[in-house]
């Protein structure tokens, strides 16, 4: 249950971080494009309202076609795109196309709904070095947004500060209150704007909504740290949704060098049975799948994807990568491909991040109209596979 009295904080809220921004540029009223759906929290509060409030002019498109984005933007010389990763994933993966749309007056692009990994940030920034970006953090239960990246305060990663009127706090997985920045925890957070509680649905209250001695909060599922920018100023890294976290949590352990690239399929983990090395992670680790996803697309093999957990008998679960195959990979054997994809993660990122549960390749990446991943999808389509046909 959102209040008006929620929305209109937020909008009030995003103002005056806006605000402070537009009177350092100069700017005071600008075009905007209104491409997410109006249904959706993201695009009803910081696009249909915020941008109106401020005496913003939005053209309105009825849902994202690249093409027509893509004209809308040079037809009426948008100056802020609020957008969502794979609109922004789309314009790196075909800048042929998109080379031949004038794009200049673009001056910021205001990206939420989903992480926003630093591959895909410099991927912009090398095709649009004077585009301004930043990254937002909400959910509907704060009508969205919680913080928000300020264009004179930018820092790459972060989705931003806490926007004025709101309380945070983060409390580690022992229950204790973070004090210091780089350090993880869950956000806990205090608005106006938080909604009023889920209608006729104690359980979900109960969970979300909970009270402590300092007053009622909204327990947002989400592991962040703070960490301070180059002015000062505390910005919240969003690491990614809890229960989406996979737990390595038994030892992994190396595999032969002669085995470590083979070709990735669903049987790698169980196919692998040469001798094993001593474990390397006796107490488990978190692999978020936010951060793999942005190092695979930064791979010209991949043209979209993403990561979820799956069964392993010595890890209890282990990584595996969905891929949507980019032109830059045609003509190749999957196989070819998906070693290609697993070496860039083994050269880059620590072993219980490598991709043991192989590499999956599909024709496109299930997600909600807003962007998300819809993650759950996947898990389901892996049960199906783990759960033996009934006679």
């Amino acid at each position: 249950m959102v209040s008006h009295l929620n929305v209109i904080a937020n909008i009030l809220q995003v103002t005056a971080v806006d605000s402070v921004a537009r009177k350092q540029l100069g700017v005071r009223t600008q075009t905007n494009l209104g491409v997410l759906p109006f249904s959706h929290i993201y695009g009803l509060t910081l696009v249909a309202l915020v941008a109106h409030y401020r005496g913003d002019q939005v053209v309105v498109l009825p849902k994202f076609e690249p093409a027509t984005f893509l004209d809308a933007i040079q037809r009426f010389s948008i100056e802020q795109l609020s957008v969502v990763p794979p609109m922004l994933i789309h314009i790196i993966t075909n800048r042929e196309a998109v080379s031949k749309h004038d794009l200049s007056s673009v001056r910021f692009v205001y990206c939420g709904a989903a992480p926003l990994g630093t591959e895909v940030i410099e991927g912009i920034l090398k095709l649009y070095p004077n585009w301004n970006i930043g990254q937002g953090y909400g959910m509907t239960e704060a009508s969205p947004v919680v913080v928000s990246t300020s264009e004179v305060d930018r820092l790459v990663g972060s989705s931003g500060c806490l926007v004025p009127g709101s309380k945070a706090k983060v409390i580690d997985a022992d229950g204790n209150q973070v004090t210091a920045h780089e350090t993880r925890g869950e956000l806990f957070v205090q608005s106006p704007s938080i909604a009023l509680g889920y209608l006729h649905n104690e359980k979900a209250n109960a969970e979300t909504f909970v009270h402590h001695e300092d007053g009622r909060w909204l327990r947002t599922g989400d592991e962040v740290l703070v960490r301070k920018s180059a002015q000062g100023t505390e910005h919240f890294v969003i690491t990614d949704r809890i229960k989406e976290l996979i737990k390595v949590k038994v030892p992994t352990y190396i595999l032969p060098t002669s085995l470590s690239h083979t070709a990735a399929t669903e049987k790698d983990s169980q196919a692998n049975t040469g001798p094993l090395l001593p474990p390397l992670c006796p107490q488990g680790h978190q692999v978020a799948p936010a951060e793999l996803e942005a190092h695979l697309l930064s791979h010209p093999f991949v043209s979209d994807c993403t990561v979820i957990p799956v069964p392993d008998l010595r890890a209890g679960e282990v990584p595996k990568a969905y891929v949507v195959k980019a032109r830059e990979s045609s003509g190749r054997p999957d196989a070819e491909i998906a070693l290609a994809i697993r070496k860039h993660v083994e050269d880059h990122k620590a072993r219980h991040k490598w991709l043991r549960g192989g590499v999956e390749f599909i024709d496109a990446i299930p997600k909600s109209p807003s962007g998300k991943i819809l993650r759950r999808l996947l898990k389901d389509k892996e049960k199906e596979k783990a759960t033996p046909a009934k006679l």
